[in-house]
């Protein structure tokens, strides 16, 4: 299972050592949440999925939200962070990005592939954080804290630079995430069926984002 595979990564680099039994029971839990949803799932389902005692789960997380805690918050960090942390935003824009649509392509084309790879993770993040005030709190807390002043200090340079209309930053801000997060949740969650040309679909995304919808 790659995207478990990645979970262990993501934990790994976040400082979170597991041992083989919680490896047993994340990978159990990453299956049943993104299948069925953190409501609908119970211990006793991960559990036997897993292929330990119900008793082993509660050792190692208090709580059934413990354990989804556990998955949310790192992925969580790995998914926002990287858009517009300041290496990456030094990387991409300072030394290799020409224009606003080169950054945009290149932004997108990251975080595209980013889900394409994780996307149960991915689903779980987006059908729970509304519903748990921690997980929530905790988006806040990153998005206001490390992407957001990024991110406007990206927008300022080229309104300054005149290739971005002079609206306010936050208002640009809301609608290049709703834009792109629209795009992967459409690709990834809702209509994961249909086909879909991904390269045309981050093309069509950035032409959007400079050019909306007008033909002209």
């Amino acid at each position: 299972m790659k995207d478990f595979n990645d979970l262990l990564k993501i934990l790994e680099e976040s400082g979170t050592k597991t041992t083989p039994k919680q490896a047993q029971i994340l990978q159990a839990a990453v299956e049943i949440f993104a299948e069925k949803g953190y409501a609908s799932s119970s211990t006793s389902e991960i559990a036997s999925r897993a292929g330990v005692a119900e008793g082993t789960i509660f050792r190692h997380y208090k709580t059934k939200k413990d354990l989804l805690i556990s998955i949310v918050t790192p992925v969580m960090a790995k998914f926002t962070l990287p858009i517009f942390a300041s290496h990456f935003v030094q990387e991409v824009f300072e030394r290799s990005s020409e224009n606003l649509e080169e950054l945009l392509y290149k932004l997108i084309k990251n975080r595209f592939h980013f889900v394409k790879d994780n996307a149960p993770l991915l689903k779980i993040v987006l059908q729970e954080v509304a519903f748990h005030d921690e997980l929530k709190t905790q988006f806040q807390k990153v998005f206001l804290e490390e992407v957001y002043p990024r991110f406007v200090k990206v927008i300022e340079h080229y309104k300054k630079q005149g290739m971005i209309v002079d609206f306010p930053s936050p208002s640009i801000v809301r609608m290049v995430m709703t834009t792109v997060i629209g795009l992967i949740v459409t690709r990834f969650i809702v209509a994961p069926q249909l086909e879909w040309d991904d390269e045309k679909e981050i093309e069509r995304t950035v032409h959007f984002l400079l050019h909306g919808l007008s033909s002209v």
